[in-house]
């Protein structure tokens, strides 16, 4: 602190000789460490998924908080004014190499993972720490949707949490990222755009002028619809206290001339998340169905199917 004011009381004695080594300082700050800082000020800080208490999180892939506020009143355990937060990740990649790390290991061998995220494959990811790792895009998959829906998920975590009781339990579903499920033909985007390989092209389109904001976002807001459905299955049949419905990272649609979710990007469009508390109680109204191989397709050919490629 004493060298602190020390700097202070020189640079007031001296205001040329500060003013250039401000400006000096400011010259060697790259563009992505200026944005984080603005992004800190204006949005507040980063935030890990270990920072706050919770019994069940239930991550949905790519989804911004408008999206949610738009789909809330169809859904009665979605508030009308979405709680946000800051991800500390702009990617999924990202945010699992950000949040699955050595620093929170207690946390994580108290945590069942569900996923339908292919990204736990990477050797890079540490999921070793997890009290128990469900990969259900191995089984999940649909090679007709390009993605895995998220029934299979749903499926998982009843099971798991019925038969386990597991202190913590994620859900990692991969609604409402591309491609959409539920294809309205009237919005003039044709099926073949999305499921197998078509979520590529959404983006591009959209930046071509090929396809409008209103018919991506309409695709993108009724995939967030499809997620929801599973959501109000999953935590009628799951017991939790506390359970948060977030991102793992936001979406852009050409805001600041960003689209998707490139790794690094600090725009709130794709910083900024939902963070929804809720409750969950298991009224034993559903019971889960037996998982389905439904590919034999490998790992690059499903990050391609998500744009990924």
């Amino acid at each position: 602190m004493k060298e602190v004011i020390k700097k202070i009381k020189k640079g007031l004695r001296n205001p040329t000789e500060a003013y250039q080594f401000v400006r000096n300082r400011a010259r060697t700050v790259r563009t992505h460490d200026a944005a984080k800082i603005y992004h800190d000020i204006v949005t507040g800080p980063e935030r890990s998924i270990w920072d706050d208490k919770w019994d069940l999180l239930i991550i949905l892939d790519a989804c911004r908080p408008d999206v949610l506020t738009e789909c809330a009143s169809d859904f009665d355990f979605l508030p009308s004014d979405i709680p946000i937060r800051r991800s500390n990740a702009a990617q999924s990649l990202e945010f699992m190499n950000t949040n699955f790390v050595d620093k929170y290991s207690d946390q994580m061998s108290q945590t069942v993972y569900v996923t339908g995220n292919v990204y736990t494959s990477y050797d890079e990811v540490n999921t070793e720490a997890f009290a128990q790792l469900h990969e259900v895009w191995q089984t999940g998959w649909s090679d007709e949707l390009g993605t895995i829906p998220p029934e299979p998920l749903t499926d998982r975590a009843i099971t798991v949490g019925r038969r386990d009781a597991p202190k913590k339990l994620i859900v990692h579903y991969m609604q409402p990222h591309y491609p959409s499920i539920p294809v309205d033909l009237n919005t003039g985007i044709d099926i073949d755009q999305f499921g197998e390989g078509g979520s590529t092209d959404v983006f591009k389109r959209l930046k071509n002028g090929e396809l409008t904001h209103e018919e991506a976002w309409y695709a993108y807001r009724e995939n967030c619809r499809v997620v929801l459905d599973s959501v109000r299955t999953l935590i009628s049949n799951y017991d939790a206290d506390k359970a948060v419905i977030t991102a793992d990272h936001g979406n852009g649609f050409g805001e600041s001339g960003v689209y998707r979710h490139p790794a690094g990007c600090q725009t709130a469009a794709v910083r900024m998340v939902p963070w929804v508390e809720i409750t969950g109680v298991d009224h034993r109204n559903y019971y889960p169905a037996e998982t389905v191989n439904h590919t034999n397709r490998n790992v690059e050919d499903r990050l391609e199917s998500l744009g990924y490629k």
